[in-house]
Parts: C-alpha cells; sequence; structure tokens
C-alpha cells in the first residue's frame, strides 16, 4: 500500500518537495543553482539535460612559458551549442569556442580552467583543467618538446649548503600531457606530504640533512630528477670552507649541435636528426644554451663554429657534437659538410683539433668534444699538420667509435638514435665526472649484440679536476663584446610573433610558429574567424624565397608529418596547414611571402582569391648570417693545422687514452656480414655499405643513398621497441645460420 501510495504526488516526498518549490514560481535554473551550492552530484545527474553530451574533455597540462597551448572542449547537443570558457570563476574574454588557445601561453595564465558548454536553455560544464606554466630560460623555447607520453624534466633541483633554522627550497619541473605529478624523496624514502613540485622546509634541522629527489609520473610513464645533496651545517666558518672546497663551477654553458644528413655526393644519414634533437632537449636540463642545426655546407659549418667560439670565454664550459660523414686521418678528425665533394679532403672539411686550439685559447674551463662519426682512414688525403696545443687539464673526447672503425645507426623502417647516443641519452643528466659518465656509456655499448667487435666507445681525456655537465653556473665578469654577443645569440633563438590576418571579406586567420632545430621553422595557420555566408575557404603560404628551396609539394600539409616534421609529432595543434622551413640559415634577407586566401560562398560559384603580403624578419638563426662568406684569416679556413692530444708533443703527460670493448674492433673487412643488423652511420670517403637484415635474408647495397623522407613514418621519439625488435631479429639470424 506504502509502495503505490509513493507513485502519488502526494505520496513521495521527493515529488511532494517539487511540487512545493514550483507552486512557489522557482524555476529548474534556480533548483540546479541550490543543488550545486549544498553539493547533492546524484541529484544534480537526474536534473542533467539528455540533450547535451561533452565527448572530449579538457586535459591538465604543464608547458613551458612562450609555448602555445590549446585547451580543447567538444560537445552535441540537440540543437546548436555554444561555448564560454571560465578561469577558476571568472569568464575569459573572447573564448566562446570549443578551443581555449594562448599563443603564446604566459606565467600568469597558470590556473584552473572549465568550459560552460550550452544549449537552448540548458547547459552543461566541462571538467576542471589545471595549467602549469613552467618559468624557464629562454633557451628551451628553441625546440617545441613533444607532450604526450613521457614526461620532461626541464627544472631541476639544485644542491644547497644551508644553516640550522634557514629555509630550505628544493624545485622540480616537467612538461606533459595530463599534468606531471610529483614525489620527493630523501635518502631513498619518500616525504610524506610531498607532492608537489616545489619542496620547502622552515626552519631547518640537522635531520633534514640528505640527498633529495623527485619520481615524475605521467601518464604511466615515470622518470627521476637530479639527486642532489643538502647539508645542513650549524656553524658559519664552516659554510665559508665548504663554500672554497666545493665542487667546480661553469662561468657559462654552450653547446653547438650540427647534425649531417642531407648530403648531395654522398650516402644520405637518418640517425643524425633524431640524435641532435634529443641532445638538445638533454643539455638545455643542464642549463646548457644549445644551437641545434642541421644540413649545413662547409662554409655554413666555419661560420656557425665561430659563432660558437664567439660566446666562449674564461671558465665557460664549451660542447660541441657532430654527428655525419666523418674521418680521421694521423689522428686528426675531420667533420664533412653536406656540400663536399667526392672524394674530399681536409680542405673540404672542419678539423675538430683546430677548433679545439680556438677553444684553448678563450681559456674555457671545459672543453668537450662528442663525434658520432666514422673514423676510417681518408686515403684521398695524405696531408700531415702538425700544429701546437697548449697544456692544459680541461680536454675530453669522446669518440662514437674507436680508430679506424665505424659507427652505426640502427637500420630501421622508422627514425631511431645512433648507437652512440642511444646509450649516452640514458645517463648524460648524471652527476658524475664526465669521464665517469662516458666509461658508464662505453661499458652499456659493449653490452649491445648488434655492435660487439664493431663499435666501441673510446675516451681521450686529460681532464684533472671533477668536472662534470651538471656543474652549477656562476656568471663572471663579462667584458661588453662577451655581452654583446651572448644578446645576438638569445636573439637568434626567438620565434617571430604569432600572426592574426584580418581579410577584407571577414575572414581572420591566425599564423603561428614553432622550431623544430635552431635552422629549421615550422608555421602552421589555422581559420579562426569565418563569416556564415561562406560554405568553405582555406588559406595557403605562396612565394617563399628562392633561397629556401622549399618543395611546393611538402607545403601546406594537413598534418605536420607530411612536411617532413616527424619530431614535433603531437606538440603542434590539429586542424592546421603546416609548411616546415628547413635550412633558414641561407636566408639572404628578411622571410616574406603571401598567404593566399581562397573563399566558395555557395557550390555554384566559383573560388575568389584574395592575397596578403606577410613579413616575418630573420628568423631564428637566419640572424646570425651563417650564409656569409667564410673570413680569409679565419683560423678554421684551412685544415693545415690539425693536431690531437695524443700525438701533439706539447700534450699534457696526464692524458688518458680509453678503449672499451667486449671484442677487438676489426676493420669492416674482416667483419661479419652476418652481425650487419646496423648501417654504418658515417662512413669514410670510398666504398660505403649497407648491411640490412630482413626476416631470414641478408641484402647488400652498395653506394645507395638511404633518404629518410622517402617513406615517412609515424614514430614515437622515446620508445626503443624497433631496436628491440632488431636486435631480437639479429638473435633469430644468428641462429638460422649457425643451423641451417
Amino acid at each position: 500500500m506504502c509502495s503505490l501510495k509513493a507513485l502519488e504526488a502526494d505520496g513521495s516526498p521527493s515529488r511532494t518537495l517539487l511540487k512545493l518549490i514550483g507552486d512557489q514560481g522557482c524555476i529548474l535554473g534556480e533548483l540546479v543553482e541550490f543543488l550545486q551550492i549544498m553539493g547533492h552530484t546524484d541529484a544534480l545527474q537526474c536534473l542533467k539535460p539528455p540533450g547535451i553530451q561533452i565527448l572530449v574533455q579538457p586535459q591538465s597540462v604543464a608547458v613551458i612559458a612562450g609555448h602555445n597551448l590549446r585547451l580543447s572542449c567538444c560537445a552535441v547537443g540537440a540543437s546548436h551549442v555554444q561555448f564560454q570558457w571560465f578561469k577558476k570563476t571568472e569568464e575569459v574574454y573572447n573564448s566562446s569556442s570549443p578551443d581555449l588557445v594562448f599563443s603564446p601561453v604566459q606565467v600568469k595564465d597558470a590556473g584552473f580552467y572549465i568550459c560552460r558548454v550550452n544549449c537552448g536553455s540548458t547547459y552543461e560544464f566541462s571538467h576542471w583543467a589545471q595549467v602549469d606554466i613552467l618559468d624557464v630560460p629562454p633557451r628551451y623555447g628553441l625546440v617545441s618538446l613533444a607532450l604526450e607520453g613521457r614526461p620532461r624534466v626541464l627544472i631541476q633541483p639544485q644542491p644547497q649548503r644551508l644553516l640550522v633554522g634557514d629555509l630550505l627550497y628544493l624545485e622540480c619541473g616537467a612538461i606533459g600531457r595530463p599534468l606531471p605529478q610529483y614525489q620527493w624523496y630523501r635518502n631513498g624514502v619518500p616525504i610524506k606530504k610531498a607532492n608537489r613540485r616545489k619542496y620547502t622546509v622552515k626552519n631547518l634541522l640537522p635531520e633534514h640533512e640528505g640527498r633529495y629527489r623527485c619520481e615524475i609520473f605521467c601518464n604511466n610513464e615515470r622518470t627521476w630528477s637530479n639527486e642532489v645533496d643538502v647539508v645542513v651545517i650549524d656553524d658559519f666558518l664552516t659554510v665559508e670552507k665548504d663554500y672554497l672546497l666545493e665542487k667546480p663551477y661553469a662561468t657559462d654553458k654552450v653547446a653547438l649541435l650540427i647534425g649531417n644528413l642531407t648530403y648531395r655526393n654522398h650516402p644520405q644519414l637518418k640517425a643524425p636528426m633524431v640524435d641532435v634533437y634529443d641532445l638538445t632537449n638533454l643539455l638545455r636540463q643542464l642549463n646548457f644554451k644549445v644551437v641545434s642545426l642541421l644540413d649545413l655546407t662547409e662554409s655554413e659549418m666555419r661560420n656557425a663554429v665561430e659563432e660558437f667560439l664567439s660566446l666562449l670565454h674564461k671558465g665557460v664550459y664549451g660542447l660541441l657534437y657532430y654527428a655525419g660523414h666523418g674521418y680521421e686521418n694521423f689522428g686528426n678528425s675531420f667533420m664533412v659538410p653536406v656540400d663536399a665533394p667526392n672524394p674530399y679532403r681536409s680542405g673540404n672539411c672542419l678539423c675538430v683539433q683546430s677548433i679545439l686550439k680556438l677553444m684553448q685559447e678563450k681559456e674555457t674551463g671545459l672543453n668537450v668534444f662528442l663525434l658520432d662519426m666514422c673514423r676510417k682512414r681518408n686515403v684521398h688525403d695524405d696531408a700531415m699538420p702538425n700544429v701546437m696545443l697548449k697544456v692544459t687539464a680541461n680536454i675530453v673526447f669522446g669518440y662514437a667509435t674507436c680508430q679506424d672503425a665505424e659507427a652505426f645507426e640502427l637500420s630501421s623502417s622508422g627514425f631511431t638514435n645512433g648507437v652512440f647516443i642511444k646509450f649516452l641519452k640514458e645517463r648524460l643528466l648524471e652527476d658524475e665526472k664526465i669521464t665517469v659518465l662516458l666509461d658508464s656509456v662505453a661499458e652499456d655499448m659493449g653490452q649491445f649484440d648488434p655492435t660487439k667487435g664493431k663499435q666501441a666507445l673510446e675516451i681521450r681525456s686529460s681532464l684533472s679536476e671533477r668536472r662534470s655537465l651538471t656543474d652549477p653556473i656562476r656568471p663572471g665578469d663579462y667584458s661588453d663584446p662577451a655581452e654583446a654577443h651572448n644578446l645576438l645569440w638569445s636573439k637568434a633563438h626567438e620565434l617571430p610573433e604569432s600572426k592574426i590576418l584580418d581579410f577584407d571579406c571577414g575572414v581572420q586567420i591566425k599564423m603561428d610558429f614553432a622550431a623544430e632545430f635552431s635552422n629549421v621553422l615550422v608555421i602552421y595557420t589555422s581559420i579562426v574567424k569565418k563569416p556564415e555566408e561562406m560554405q568553405s575557404c582555406q588559406a595557403h603560404i605562396t612565394n617563399l624565397p628562392l633561397d629556401l628551396d622549399v618543395d611546393p609539394k611538402l607545403m601546406n600539409k594537413e598534418t605536420v608529418e607530411e612536411t617532413g616534421s616527424f619530431l614535433l609529432s603531437g606538440s603542434l595543434p590539429q586542424h592546421c596547414l603546416y609548411t616546415r622551413l628547413s635550412s633558414v640559415q641561407k636566408l639572404k634577407e628578411e622571410l616574406a611571402f603571401t598567404v593566399c586566401l581562397q573563399v566558395q560562398f555557395n557550390s555554384l560559384d566559383d573560388m575568389v582569391q584574395w592575397n596578403m603580403d606577410v613579413n616575418i624578419g630573420k628568423p631564428l638563426t637566419a640572424k646570425l648570417d651563417l650564409n656569409r662568406p667564410t673570413r680569409k684569416n679565419s683560423c678554421q679556413l684551412t685544415c693545415h693545422m690539425p693536431h690531437s692530444p695524443s700525438t701533439s708533443p706539447s700534450h699534457s703527460p696526464a692524458c688518458d687514452r680509453r678503449f672499451h670493448s667486449q671484442s677487438p674492433c676489426f676493420p669492416q673487412q674482416y667483419a661479419n656480414p652476418y652481425l650487419n643488423v646496423c648501417e654504418p652511420l658515417h662512413g669514410a670517403v670510398g666504398g660505403y655499405e649497407d648491411f640490412q637484415l630482413y626476416g631470414d635474408h641478408t641484402y647488400k647495397y652498395e653506394n645507395m643513398p638511404c633518404s629518410p623522407f622517402l617513406n615517412p613514418p609515424s614514430i614515437p621519439i622515446e620508445t626503443t621497441d624497433d631496436i628491440d625488435d632488431m636486435q631480437n631479429e639479429f638473435m633469430n639470424s644468428l641462429q638460422l645460420y649457425n643451423n641451417p
């Protein structure tokens, strides 16, 4: 009887309450507000209008200040839906579209955002999305970092020596989507309630001393910050003594990374692009000022080195990384430009030891050379130069392979690292003396079956102090010329500002920019406003300068991968048209082009065209004028002065030369052909052979260029599944050959 009575208005408490509220003139919207205030989420779900469905919720994210950010909310309803974004409780101005775009995002934009979806008289709120903005130095703005997947740590905690009662402040920052989560540890034990990226302790006590690090996890991926020491001292005199005895420091850190892969007269390579990209991101985490350049000619390489040298002064850590074709004669290493003739000689190449001599003249604190190239002898070059080096105890050479041997890149359909960087990037952030770090890399490489006996890391060092790439920076007294060069170097990394193009027909186009490398610019455009009477419209970039030599077939593509830019996949917004400009250093004038807008009002009309000229100045390293003629008195103009730490008669007697290999490094002609699961990465001049293993068959190609753009794949940069697959395939092939 009670259950039947409840079906009537007077028998149900809920129905009775609703009837009373209705009799008082209360509308549905007011009821919803009351329930929200009271926190009755279940009741709100019952009142939710069935016509609105939010299909895509905005995601929390951590990004770098100065980059572009897009929050998206996708919804459908019984009729036309409208959007309004809020930052906390305040409406965001001019934010009535499904996408909330920040171009560029600033520190003040950090906070919590939510989107309200309206459909007629009803509305629905999205989930909250937190936006965390990392305020890091401008050098991080050069390369757009992929947000999806593994978090990237950009702000590392710093070691500290503090007095009892001081304030301890540790900070760790990572970018990623969804928003990275943090957990701080002291001496390997999780710290309670220390789950934010900033960790502070007021009134420091001796028990707070220890080794600290932070665990960062995002999207089921985990990584760690550097581990740092926090020393708590209760004697001020001890603090002063420790200050004098603390680890070495740099007055600045500068790195030049060059990857040559698209050779005109020699086999093309693939690994240098990925190697330079990954190394750039890691060195920036160590507070290096990094310039990363692809495909440089001889004059461009010399000018780039000259600009690099202009940044060096007393106490600076200088690092030069080169990936590409190369050779070594009489202990002297030569880097081969993309325009080198076939055959090439020392006059067509850059001598690494000549650059070292010039770096020594700058009184640098540390000189590191990482050479990812072959060291086979060049039979076409018989020059035997001999120039004296200074006796300094701050030189480290890391050769990807030993003398008279080749370096290898992994033979794969996609883009992967070379063998050297595959293992180096796993250890580069370790707080170890640079030679100790390279020793560990050598041991790791020695366990890699596909290159055992064929490629072994060689380290040459005269380093006497415990200097590491993680050493802190304490700026010295800059002279006016040095300060001017620093300013120019900083401006050479600046991206053009985003532009809004207003056409007379009422269409509004937004133009944004991203840098894949210091000399590779990506332009992407999107339509942000279109009159309702227009059926369709498209905007294309045309009339680019001839200096850039851009293939029209690779312009204005719907995905960034179609332009040949595989490393920015996932970090740029969708629904845009993309154009990739490589080798912007070739620009002789400012970058000017035309944006062509084609509009159709209905299907029966012809397309109507509007043009607008755009000038964005000289972007990125185009400001450095690397295409200028090389100075006649440049010390790098000729390579008739190379020398080697191991052969120069004035070299430090404490020089350390080490080879790391699990088995001998045989010359290529004695190598087992079945072990060639890898390609020679940077072959010396002369016969270049490439063995690739597919399934149960081995194929041999002679003098065949291998362009990375013939079959452009979509690859995740951080994964190494293809490497593991190749290793398994290699092991299976050995069994096949051993058991015919």
